[in-house]
């Protein structure tokens, strides 16, 4: 038995000295196909079996006739491994091949669908994931083609309303010049209300666009829900008298959040505005500001008369440019007011929403409650 440990150590350095040359083919080959790495591995595995069985019968620890038994076990060995090794890396390597062109396919505008042929784990969870973003790329691409469509209809919308009151100002402006304008006084009124409209178009078109940048600056400060209604009645009261419309308190709590009290306002007031326009004369507007289910929100709704809004267009209300009809007179507006006051929620950390009620819609707006 003392020769067992010289046994054990040449049977150590030949299979060590196949695996450093293994190891060294494996870096060169590292580009190389799996199947070629997983046939060298075979290859080595063999080889250090081979290279400590030599090692062995040089010591002389072997008979010429076990040497030659083991070196044909070896052989067999070797046949089979290396057999093997090809038909599993072949298989690796056409299941690799169809998640590279199923994969092309998505990346190509497509979407992704996983190879219906059984794979090992690794690809499998591969194709997982690859499923899982391509998903989200389609998503992506639809967000990409419904915002493509909205900023070609908004500037279609504010070219029109743009143009509209331009060529009214100019007739305007050449009646007075030429002295043909009968009652110059009304005509310098008309003229007043139409820069006060532009004014606050383009006023919408910079807010949107600071939303849109993600540098709308807020200065939040801790108010009441019941105060933010109360600046936006003020502005919203005249209108609604001159259309004749009531406007009713439903339930308002003094709730206190910590918003931005002029952006705030600025979203009622829009939410109010959209539905007073919206609501036909003698109809009612309610306003009601209650805490959420979750006690940790509150939410400030505004609920119109308007006969409610098709389902269909539910999903878009708050999209840049959506009007509701195919109006295009100026009381219609260019479409920026309710995506204005979702890009102030959202900023906000709130969510801005819409659902039909009985004889209209309300818009809600939810705002975390203020802490402490």
């Amino acid at each position: 038995m003392r020769e067992l440990p010289l046994i054990a150590l040449f049977a150590f350095l030949g299979a060590a000295a196949a695996g450093l040359l293994g190891a060294v083919v494996l870096r060169v080959l590292r580009h190389r196909s799996v199947a070629v790495s997983l046939t060298v591995v075979a290859g080595v595995t063999v080889l250090s079996m081979l290279a400590g069985t030599l090692a062995v019968a040089r010591a002389m620890f072997l008979s010429p006739h076990d040497l030659t038994v083991v070196t044909t076990v070896c052989a067999m060995a070797a046949i089979v491994s290396l057999a093997t090794a090809l038909l599993l890396g072949r298989w690796v390597v056409a299941r690799s091949d169809a998640l590279t062109r199923a994969a092309r396919s998505f990346g190509e505008g497509g979407s992704f669908a996983a190879p219906e042929t059984p794979a090992t784990a690794e690809l499998q969870r591969l194709s997982e994931e690859l499923a899982a973003t391509s998903a989200k790329l389609r998503e992506s691409r639809e967000r990409e083609q419904a915002l493509e469509e909205s900023r070609r209809e908004l500037v279609a919308w504010i070219s029109h309303d743009l143009r509209t009151p331009l060529a009214g100002l100019r007739a305007m402006s050449e009646a007075l010049e030429d002295g043909m304008a009968p009652e110059p006084q009304r005509y310098l009124q008309r003229i007043r209300t139409e820069v006060d409209r532009l004014n606050s178009m383009v006023g919408d078109l910079f807010e949107l666009s600071r939303i849109h940048a993600g540098t709308l600056s807020l200065s939040p400060a801790r108010t009441s829900t019941d105060e933010l209604f109360g600046d936006a009645l003020a502005a919203a009261g005249p209108l609604a008298r001159e259309h004749g419309i009531h406007l009713v308190t439903d339930r308002v709590e003094g709730i206190p959040v910590e918003v931005d009290g002029k952006e705030m306002t600025r979203v009622l007031g829009n939410l109010l505005l959209n539905a007073i326009r919206s609501t036909p004369a003698d109809g009612t507007v309610a306003i009601a500001a209650q805490r959420g289910t979750d006690g940790e929100t509150a939410v400030l709704s505004v609920t119109d008369s308007c006969g409610g809004i098709p389902e269909h267009d539910l999903p878009r209300v708050f999209t840049t440019g959506w009007r509701g009809n195919g109006a295009r007179t100026p009381p219609s507006g260019a479409g920026l007011g309710l995506a204005i006051v979702r890009g102030i929620v959202e900023a906000h950390e709130g969510r801005a929403e819409v659902r039909n009620v009985t004889g209209g819609c309300s818009f809600d707006v939810t705002l975390p409650t203020a802490r402490g």
